[in-house]
């Protein structure tokens, strides 16, 4: 593709550098920004400016929050015995915006992979087993994408909680065999936290 710019050129590789946009999808993103005013492209840029250098993550659960404590984590009303296991913060929106579950998070940051050379320790595993040994956590939700991934993820956090006097569960498997839960309904999901069931090997 060739440019009448180096300006336009740059542009258009570092947006077609993100997932799901490509070099033709990123000139029409550029030639539509150019369009815009100068203090709203200003604006813009400036939003991802203090994206990057103020994001903090949550010290309890790690979900993305403005603050070292996340709305979820801070809100009273949320039932802290209850932690609810998802791979990154889109799965854990999705459960949010079904308004089904009450409790708390712990978000991996991905699963167990040996394929991509993804094991326990690139992932928040131990973090997960301190909060069951320094609180009083009642019950362990498994909701994590119904994949080969999300079931060797699941297999082994069970191994490493099962000696815990805590319950152990799983969303109902009303979702896809090879689902990503990101991509799954309010409704469908939302029935399947409130449906949730034992783990079992």
């Amino acid at each position: 593709m060739n440019f009448p710019s180096k300006l336009v050129k740059n542009a258009v590789e570092q947006l077609s550098s993100l997932p799901g946009i490509g070099r033709k999808s990123a000139l029409r993103l550029v030639l539509h920004i150019l369009k815009k005013d100068k203090l709203t492209v200003e604006k813009f840029g400036d939003s991802f400016i203090q994206l990057i250098n103020r994001i903090n993550y949550c010290s309890i659960c790690y979900s993305i929050s403005d603050s070292d404590t996340c709305e979820v984590c801070a809100n009273p009303k949320r039932d802290t015995r209850i932690i609810c296991v998802v791979e990154d913060i889109r799965v854990m929106m999705a459960i949010e915006n079904t308004m089904q579950y009450k409790g708390v998070y712990h978000i991996l940051g991905g699963l167990i992979s040996p394929i991509d050379g993804v094991g326990p320790s690139e992932i928040r595993v131990e973090e997960l087993i301190d909060r069951v040994n320094d609180n009083d956590i009642t019950e362990i939700i498994f909701a994590l994408s119904t994949t080969m991934e999300g079931d060797t993820t699941n297999y082994y956090l069970f191994r490493r909680l099962r000696d815990y006097d805590i319950k152990i569960s799983s969303i109902a498997r009303g979702i896809s065999i090879g689902d990503e839960l990101e991509y799954t309904d309010e409704i469908t999901l939302g029935t399947a936290i409130s449906s949730r069931m034992p783990y079992s090997e």
